[in-house]
């Protein structure tokens, strides 16, 4: 709302005050927000009733916003709101855009919120995190320190000497069982050849795939299965083979966490999907600088 009520200020200022005057409800949002803050300390049913009552006004309020913001962005159409200079008909223009690109943002927000607050449904389809970008996910992974994290599934595939061969963003998260194979075939495709061994965590395990990566000219899978019973299986996983294995998977952790604090990869700067690839991309680049002088610089001392 505060985006809408915003960007309908700049209108006002270009148009001058013809057609739908504007009413800056910010004051009373404010209002409503700290009710809902004060209600949501409290423990007991009657708080959960303020609460539901709080969330009502604030839905109201959101409604008005939305449909003064529809107005608006007619008025521009129709020509009520218009400027004579062209330079500032085409800010109008960007302003009309940005109206028509945030209310139906809003209103999948409304929804959603309708949804959880008095149906108890968290769950709403075409759920929105973040209006600036819509794109972004839930993520939980079961982390102690982080249970919940916001934002898109990003895979980096790492050769020898921390050479990053692949990365991808993944619009919608996919199955990390789904992604071992294809990892594969791009080694293949980039390299001209079959890894010799190929480690993953337990996520990527099923026995599919171990047929299918061994098919390839995988001689060795270091992929542990954490639910087997299989004496074999348990025994096969002990070997020193697999546990040296395991060993150069965790450094590729590592990997992740270096991108993360040095190239900055625990937060994209650029907006939307192009942005987000462009970012991660970069982050790559610069890492593999870094790893193929190093590698270079060892090779020349050698």
């Amino acid at each position: 709302m505060r985006v809408l009520i915003r960007t309908m200020k700049k209108i006002r200022k270009l148009t001058g005050a013809v057609g739908t005057k504007l009413r800056d409800r910010s004051r009373s949002v404010k209002s409503r927000l700290l009710e809902i803050a004060r209600a949501a300390r409290g423990k007991t049913p009657p708080s959960g009733e303020k609460m539901q009552r709080a969330y009502g006004k604030l839905l109201d309020a959101a409604g008005r916003v939305v449909g003064q913001a529809k107005r608006f962005s007619q008025e521009i159409t129709s020509g009520v709101k218009r400027c004579t200079e062209t330079v500032k008909q085409a800010a109008l223009e960007g302003q009309r855009q940005a109206l028509e690109t945030m209310v139906p943002r809003l209103q999948q927000v409304m929804r959603q919120t309708k949804a959880r607050i008095f149906d108890g449904d968290t769950r709403s389809e075409g759920k929105i995190v973040s209006v600036f970008e819509p794109s972004t996910e839930v993520i939980r992974k079961g982390k102690a320190s982080k249970p919940t994290e916001f934002g898109k599934m990003v895979k980096l595939q790492e050769a020898e000497n921390q050479i990053i061969i692949d990365y991808e963003v993944y619009a919608q998260r996919p199955s990390d069982s789904d992604l071992l194979v294809p990892a594969i075939d791009t080694h293949q495709a980039k390299l001209g050849r079959t890894p010799r061994l190929v480690a993953a965590d337990a996520g990527f395990y099923s026995a599919k795939n171990e047929k299918m990566a061994k098919a390839r000219g995988v001689k060795r899978v270091c992929i542990p299965n954490r639910s087997t019973k299989s004496t074999e299986r348990k025994r096969e996983q002990k070997k020193r083979w697999f546990r040296h294995g395991q060993r150069w998977r965790t450094g590729c952790e590592g990997r992740i966490s270096v991108s993360k604090r040095r190239h900055g990869l625990n937060r994209c700067r650029y907006r939307g999907e192009d942005g987000m690839r462009r970012w991660v991309g970069l982050g790559v680049i610069a890492d593999n600088l870094i790893n193929i002088s190093q590698v270079i610089a060892e090779h020349s001392a050698g």
